[in-house]
Formats: C-alpha cells, structure tokens, sequence
C-alpha cells in the first residue's frame, strides 16, 4: 500500500517487506528520489514538499494498481515524503516485485515517471537567493 509521509523511511527494510511477501519473485527493482545540491545553476540548500494528502493518497495508491496491471509484475510499493527535506536525504522509494526483471524494471520506471504526472505533491527549492516553487518535472 503506498504512503505519504513526512518521516524517513528505512530502504532495506521496505523491499525486504515487500520481496518476502512475494516467494515468486525472481527480481525486485527499486528506485532511490534523493535530494541533490545543485539545481538550474543554483547551490540547493533544500526541499520541502506539500501535497493534498488525502487526494495524493489515492493518487499513489491508483499508481501502485495501474503498474500491476499494466506490467507483468506481482507487487509494488510507492512511498514518498512531505515537508523539509535536506541534502542526500530520501524523498521518494519506489519498488516493485516481478517473477522476471524486465518488467519490474520497467514498472519501477513508469511508477516514478506516472508519479511526477499525476500525483498532486509540489516541490519547493530553497537556495542562497531565496525559494522557489518547482512547476516542471525533469
């Protein structure tokens, strides 16, 4: 089940979780959102990310069921965090648990590209100069 949330999360623990509750898989892909200090030629100081919760909830919890059905695959986990977030820090886990690697590879990709689309979270850089709202997604 996806989960918006403002504390860390534990990488390790959360595919472990989610690859034993799949004895099929053969490979389970995940994907790491950090925070990065450079950003439009700006040094970063860092993010903060506001979301509709319970409208991103849902949102994340439609991604999940869409790359299960539009992949081959047996299971999958979005997790992405709210509020200020520092350098190196974890923003966003996505995983996903597949017989094959191929499509959880290929669903781990489309999750975090469908993610930036659909989900209602914005992202605000804060930098030397001052702070700005984030409108495209890279």
């Amino acid at each position: 089940m996806a989960r918006l949330q403002r504390e860390d999360f534990d990488i390790g623990a959360e595919i472990r979780s989610l690859a034993s509750r799949h004895k099929s898989a053969g490979g389970v892909v995940s994907f790491l959102g950090t925070v990065r200090d450079f950003s439009r030629g700006k040094d970063v100081v860092k993010l903060d990310f506001e979301a509709y919760p319970a409208m991103a909830e849902k949102e994340l919890d439609r991604l999940e069921q869409d790359a299960q059905k539009k992949f081959d695959i047996l299971g999958c986990l979005v997790i992405h965090r709210t509020g200020e977030i520092g350098i190196n820090e974890n923003i966003v886990l996505i995983v996903a648990a597949g017989a094959h690697r191929g499509p959880a590879f290929d669903a781990c990709r489309w999750m975090i590209e469908e993610l930036k689309i659909r989900v209602p979270i914005w992202k605000k850089e804060f930098t030397a100069d001052g702070s700005h709202w984030v409108e495209e997604h890279p």
